[in-house]
């Protein structure tokens, strides 16, 4: 089913078995806090979230019985599509025990997952496919949202909030939460003094991909369009590389992460996550490989004529990517 079709069904009922998929993260958060809210589940919900997701302590958590009929809200989220055989097991629990409840949130290919959308067809059990909003729907959603929290910034300041912010709705909310501290009508001016840009996002989507094996090349012309040169998004990459082994140390050190702490600033939640992921799955030998090639890239960079800079550059992230 549709959002529109999921938002009518939770007016009235919670469903105990949901997969929700697809290009719409603002909307994937605000279902689960919905959940944790009208479950009254702050304190009674199991978060696994990517690399964290084991099945048998998904399995073990469901399997508890409360005395005070406490509930067991299970989130889950996963770039890669869980073993059917798995979710079957999972989903079932949730039907046997109306004190279950399973939100399964999946990031990766809408195609990988489509063979386990059939165990959310029943009455208790859905799926739900998102998509990425318009610009138009956006712009609406931050009106609620600026109303809701009391933000003076009118509908051209919000557009070019969502265009600055490449139509990021979760990004956009957050950044009108940070806004709102300055208590007074908020104009373009504020929000190119201190919103994370776009060319930021840029450079660190470029960056994800490529530790994701999923380098798309047409960002790097983005990056140039956006006026980024080759020397700031070299810097850009070696700076990424040194955060992600960073992030790495104080993992291990801690095993949490805190952008805050780490980097002095808080990453948006997302970048921050990503970030973590990757520096829980690649080793730290291959990442400094990969630094030591974008230091010898830097110098041929630096000496080749002008024509060649960027094809070199096309040339660094893809032997980048066989590296990580």
């Amino acid at each position: 089913m549709y959002k529109q079709e999921f938002e009518q069904i939770i007016k009235t009922r919670l469903p105990r078995s949901v997969l929700i998929y697809g290009e719409n993260t603002y909307a994937i958060e605000q279902y689960i806090n919905f959940y944790i809210t009208k479950l009254n589940a702050m304190d009674d919900k199991l978060k696994l979230y990517f690399d964290d997701y084991n099945f048998e302590q998904a399995k073990s958590y469901l399997s508890q019985n409360s005395l005070f009929g406490n509930i067991n809200l299970l989130i889950i989220k996963s770039e890669k599509a869980i073993p059917k055989k798995e979710l079957e097991v999972l989903v079932e629990m949730t039907q046997k025990n109306p004190d279950n409840y399973l939100l399964y949130l999946y990031y990766g290919v809408a195609k990988d997952i489509k063979t386990a959308t059939s165990l959310f067809r029943s009455n208790d059990s859905v799926e739900v496919r998102l998509f990425e909003p318009s610009l138009k729907d956006s712009i609406m959603i931050l009106q609620n949202k600026a109303k809701n929290i009391g933000l003076n910034i009118d509908y051209y300041g919000l557009e070019y909030l969502s265009i600055m912010l490449g139509n990021n709705l979760l990004l956009c909310s957050n950044e009108l939460d940070k806004l709102s501290i300055l208590n007074r009508e908020i104009t373009t001016k504020d929000i190119n003094e201190l919103v994370f840009s776009e060319t930021s996002l840029s450079a660190e989507k470029l960056l994800i991909d490529l530790c994701n094996k999923k380098l798309d090349l047409t960002t790097i012309n983005t990056l140039l369009d956006l006026g980024e040169d080759i020397n700031s998004i070299l810097r850009a990459t070696q700076n990424f590389l040194n955060q992600i082994l960073l992030f790495q140390a104080y993992i291990k050190i801690n095993g949490s992460v805190n952008s805050q702490d780490i980097l002095g600033y808080k990453l948006p939640k997302q970048i921050e996550e990503q970030k973590a992921m990757l520096a829980n799955r690649i080793k730290s030998s291959k990442l400094l490989k990969a630094f030591e090639y974008v230091l010898q890239c830097e110098i041929q960079l630096k000496s080749a004529p002008s024509p060649q800079k960027e094809t070199l550059l096309y040339s660094m992230f893809i032997e980048l990517q066989n590296i990580l």
